[in-house]
């Protein structure tokens, strides 16, 4: 992992000239303190995932801790390897009811959605500000992650 990590950094840096410092792990089965540890000390400032336990996410959503700051190692390490983490709602995908199609590459299919269409663009804002409102409820902070893009979909 950590020479993975090495060789992805220095392909970033040699062609964009940068540094990754998010962490963009959103379809991991499962998310353990030793890898957040390690993403902390090299370096990354916040780490987004989709796929936590179904019971630890609801109690996360009704306490208002869907992002929150991972300690990871807490008791050997203190607070020196913390990490800002946002975990998405649902999953990485956008949110229900607002995909613009999908394309199956298995059947070589474009399957459209066919409840966005221009003549419920009003009932479509209304559902959007709502589902806004709704993830808004379950963060402290004043900044949401909306994607809308998916698997063979963007």
């Amino acid at each position: 992992m950590i020479n993975n990590m090495m060789i992805g950094h220095q392909f970033i840096f040699k062609e964009f000239g940068v540094k990754p410092t998010i962490g963009w792990d959103i379809d991991t089965f499962g998310h353990s303190d030793t890898n957040n540890r390690l993403y902390a000390e090299m370096g990354f400032d916040a780490m987004f995932f989709s796929r936590l336990d179904r019971e630890e996410k609801d109690q996360r959503s009704r306490e208002r801790k869907m992002t929150y700051l991972w300690r990871p190692g807490h008791n050997h390490f203190g607070n020196q390897n913390q990490i800002l983490t946002y975990v998405f709602p649902g999953d990485y995908c956008y949110p229900e009811g607002f995909s613009s199609g999908e394309f199956y590459e298995a059947d070589d299919v474009f399957v459209s959605d066919e409840s966005l269409s221009t003549f419920n663009a009003d009932q479509k804002m209304i559902d959007f500000i709502n589902m806004i409102h709704d993830q808004y409820k379950a963060r402290k902070g004043q900044n949401l992650l909306i994607p809308m893009g998916c698997d063979f979909a963007y």
